[in-house]
């Protein structure tokens, strides 16, 4: 009788982890009571698909010129670089509710003079994608496909042979041939690379929209993000009606850029100037406008601070759209080289609209801010403040500084307080106001160390 090679290994439902037996704890993530068992089936490598093929010298490879795909959404073309490349897969993630399935209906609905699109929906029925396209207004001719199973999303795509296929989600993509539910980790990873293989087989741009969990990662194995070409997160309060599309990862563009859109009833429409949504142009005291650079995208934002007597041992830091820990540095740099006591107040920072600074532009503009706050003087009107600010207390500069006076000013800052560089800044008939130190910056308020 012959033996039966195949053996149950136990994959655990967060990482992806396998072991051999069961383990109350993952060894790899920590998280308990998340082993779950698979029987291994046969194995769907991508070598056992087509003829074998061989390496060639580095020189002797032919590339041909690639020529994206234009969306339609020029926002949407930007954060992937200027638009589509065929053959890729890129995954969408964001919070439930975010407006995923919304931007990849428009963007079908324009796409659809370019090539077939398919759209597979393993949440909605036909009729409800329907209704939805209806009440944004795209009535072009998409093929629809509601269905889960993988073997029939193959099979359709053999036959429509489509130039954009959308996967609305992956967490409900299920293939007979392995074991487990849709949305375990097994079936995400193989249906994954199923749509992989047949996106580079086929020359096939594939979008695949996914889950996030309540820590804002993506649900699944994490090695989907390392599978796919592009990852892409939608941002935004879903209570607020602006959304930011950022790249996480992109390997034929930058990750550097943004894209802005408004949640309106007729779908996503596209922010062009988005330096207006973050500046509410209050000059109260404890508000401070910067401007941080997303991409090649110079942005206005302004950073918000509040001081109120702190009930415990330890003050409060806390930070909105920027890094607390960083607060936390250059809070201390205040106390240390202004010799200003911030220990008595919780301090409290906010940047406006929702949106994140991750450059240490605003560092100047965050102090100013909390200076003003605790003084209760505001800063001169139509003032901007950017620039670092190191340990020792000086302003150091930053990268595009001409770039970020020049928005300020198209946008009516005529004082601008910036490092003091050697080179110059054109100031095009407005103020510039180079600070060597923070206590110049600090001077510039009336606070006089």
């Amino acid at each position: 009788m012959a033996k039966n090679t195949s053996k149950t290994v136990y994959i655990c439902g967060e990482c992806g982890y396998e072991s051999a037996k069961w383990l109350g704890n993952c060894p790899a993530c920590s998280a308990w009571n998340t082993m779950v068992a698979f029987a291994p089936g046969k194995s769907k490598d991508a070598a056992s698909f087509g003829t074998q093929i061989m390496a060639a010298p580095l020189s002797e490879i032919k590339t041909d010129q690639v020529v994206r795909i234009h969306t339609g959404i020029g926002e949407l073309d930007r954060v992937l670089g200027g638009g589509v490349v065929p053959g890729s897969v890129i995954l969408l993630g964001g919070d439930p509710g975010i407006g995923k399935s919304t931007l990849l209906m428009q963007m079908a609905g324009r796409l659809t003079d370019r090539g077939k699109v398919l759209y597979v929906t393993g949440e909605e029925s036909a009729a409800q994608l329907k209704l939805r396209a209806s009440r944004i207004g795209v009535f072009a001719e998409i093929f629809v496909l509601a269905d889960t199973m993988l073997s029939n999303i193959d099979a359709e795509v053999m036959r429509i042979k489509p130039s954009v296929v959308i996967i609305d989600s992956i967490q409900t993509i299920y293939d007979q041939e392995i074991s487990g539910v849709s949305g375990s980790v097994t079936q995400i990873r193989e249906s994954s690379a199923a749509f992989i293989r047949m996106a580079k087989t086929l020359n096939i741009a594939m979008f695949i929209v996914g889950h996030v969990t309540k820590d804002g990662a993506l649900a699944g194995p994490r090695m989907l993000e390392h599978m796919v070409d592009t990852v892409l997160y939608f941002e935004g309060d879903r209570r607020d009606s602006y959304r930011l599309l950022r790249a996480v990862k992109n390997r034929f563009g930058s990750t550097d850029e943004i894209g802005v859109f408004e949640m309106r009833d007729t779908g996503m429409e596209e922010v062009d100037d988005p330096s207006m949504l973050f500046v509410s142009g209050s000059e109260l005291s404890g508000c401070a406008v910067t401007c941080s650079i997303e991409g090649t995208r110079p942005m206005l934002a302004e950073v918000q601070a509040l001081l109120a007597p702190t009930q415990f041992a330890n003050p409060r830091r806390v930070a909105s759209g920027m890094d607390s820990m960083r607060l936390s540095m250059v809070l201390a740099v205040v106390e240390r080289k202004l010799s200003i006591s911030l220990s008595s107040s919780d301090i409290y920072t906010n940047v406006v609209g929702g949106l994140k600074i991750y450059e240490r532009s605003c560092d100047l503009a965050a102090i100013m801010a909390v200076l003003s706050a605790k003084t209760g003087v505001p800063l001169p009107k139509r003032t901007a403040v950017i620039g670092e600010v190191s340990l020792t207390g000086e302003i150091r500069r930053v990268s595009r500084l001409d770039k970020r006076v020049q928005e300020c000013m198209r946008l009516g800052y005529n004082r601008i307080i910036v490092p003091h560089v050697l080179e110059s800044i054109n100031d095009a008939g407005g103020m510039i106001l180079k600070v060597k130190t923070l206590a110049d910056a600090a001077a510039i308020i009336g606070i006089n160390v």
